[in-house]
């Protein structure tokens, strides 16, 4: 088959040996990166979409999405253990569609987790704030000495880089757990449903029924990342066996811990009226109610390991998708090279920190909506929905063209998963529009998107490197 215009060069000798990984990873690291990814969006962000739709608005949101993301998740389950390369995303997309189609993901991808880690940083941040009494001013010290610190613990290497995500993601389940047990005697079901509907509206649904695709880019939040794992595909002992065990594994638990968050955190206190819409900070607030100011401040500060455990492996996330691209050629090569001992992309893991914290500053001083939060969070979903409609395509299309290429793990939900799952996505990323509020972040990012198309066509597409995703692409498509 064609290469659609892309020109291969050879690399130079020791050129794969300077950007080599090192095997740790079994499917009970692979199950805590998947969690520790995801598991800030219980703590934060994913509150605001109460406000946009009302707390029956949300709980549709999260329906429909949830239905997305099991139909993805078992795509890639497939598909990781057919293209076991660290990838992931971009090698799905590559060997079925070819290389425009692979960058497109790539890139995709890529804006989701640098962006996604500025998010992160910035919940973090303010629950770090509210616990020290520091003021606005100081915001962008705490987001410096976060990416210093967790881009540190990456470069150092993977065995310690996992072991972290197993413990912070531990801690932070244990945090939820506690706020799910202090909650219930607080809880009352009228607490739900206390946002004022708008005229010819109810109580269910207080802002319309056209108010849950406003919502749902915040339900995403509760999922946004557990895509990630096939990116340790390098870095997994056994690949084959543990990559759809630790991916469908860690959904389960994001689906559980995302039901209770959702009904404890809005059914205690002021209820959906005041966290959906009047807070950053819903599950500390949530812990000043159920166990004191004083509790809270304490449990407020490991409260902080939930964000933690997302933000350093969402870093890890990055760092692997900006090495793949970059030893392919699709970025530039220099990105790509690994330390020479610890066997860490720590090129590729400080470029995306200081593209993340650019992002962070510039909406800083930006922002005139007082919607910074909601803001940067449609932001990372722009670049995630794109994957994932690219993600379900490819497997499709591999189901249909590419029957011969052996699969360990075979999804039982087949083509039909994956083209509910690209609807509900294309349909998501439409919705992205909708707020006027948070549409100039979205615009911002698909400019960035656009500009990034622009240099794989003007340059790097004659650049690329037979990488272990382009040798295996190239292979299957003959």
């Amino acid at each position: 088959m064609p290469e659609s215009g892309v020109k291969y060069r050879d690399a130079e000798d020791g050129y794969f040996e300077r950007r080599s990984l090192r095997r740790y990873a079994g499917v009970f690291s692979l199950w805590a990166l998947g969690v520790g990814a995801v598991i800030s969006g219980d703590f934060s962000g994913w509150n605001l979409g109460v406000g946009q739709a009302g707390f029956g608005g949300f709980l549709l949101a999260v329906a429909v999405i949830t239905v997305m993301y099991v139909g993805l998740c078992y795509c890639i389950a497939e598909m990781s253990t057919a293209m076991p390369h660290t990838g992931g995303a971009y090698s799905f997309s590559r060997t079925a569609l070819g290389p425009w189609a692979g960058y497109i993901t790539g890139l995709a991808e890529n804006m989701e987790y640098v962006i996604t880690t500025a998010v992160v940083c910035y919940f973090a941040a303010a629950y770090l704030q509210n616990i020290f009494d520091t003021p606005d001013t100081v915001q962008p010290l705490w987001w410096f000495v976060l990416y210093a610190l967790f881009v540190g613990l990456n470069i150092i290497g993977v065995e310690e880089s996992f072991r972290f995500v197993v413990v912070i993601t531990l801690i932070a389940l244990a945090i939820l757990l506690v706020f799910y047990i202090s909650a219930i005697p607080h809880f009352s079901w009228d607490n739900l449903w206390n946002i004022e509907p708008d005229a010819g509206q109810n109580r269910f649904l207080p802002k319309g029924w056209t108010a849950v695709g406003a919502a749902l880019p915040f339900a995403i939040w509760l999922y946004l990342a557990i895509e990630q794992l096939p990116l340790a595909a390098e870095e997994s002992v056994d690949v084959k066996r543990d990559m759809p065990r630790g991916l469908l594994w860690g959904l389960a638990t994001l689906i559980i811990t995302g039901v209770l968050i959702t009904f404890l955190n809005m059914g205690i206190g002021g209820g959906a009226a005041y966290f959906g819409s009047q807070t950053e900070e819903p599950l500390l607030e949530g812990f000043e109610l159920t166990l004191g100011v004083t509790s809270a401040k304490v449990l407020g500060l490991v409260a902080v390991a939930g964000l933690i455990a997302s933000f350093h492996a969402i870093i890890y996330a990055y760092g692997r998708n900006i090495y793949s691209l970059s030893r392919a050629g699709y970025f530039p090569t220099w990105m790509s090279v690994t330390h020479g001992v610890r066997k860490t992309p720590y090129v590729a893991l400080v470029l995306g920190a200081l593209v993340g914290y650019a992002v962070l500053l510039v909406l800083h001083f930006a922002d005139t909506t007082g919607a910074f939060g909601g803001v940067i969070l449609n932001m990372a979903v722009f670049g995630a929905l794109i994957a994932y409609a690219m993600q379900t395509i490819a497997y499709i299309v591999l189901k249909r063209r590419f029957a011969h290429v052996e699969r360990p793990f075979v999804s039982p939900l087949g083509a039909a998963g994956a083209w509910v799952a690209l609807v509900i996505s294309l349909v998501a990323l439409v919705t992205l529009f909708i707020n006027s509020d948070f549409r100039q972040g979205v615009i911002g990012v698909a400019l960035w998107f656009l500009a990034g198309l622009g240099y794989f066509g003007l340059y790097a597409r004659k650049r690329i490197v037979r990488s272990p995703e382009e040798a295996f692409a190239i292979q299957q498509r003959r």
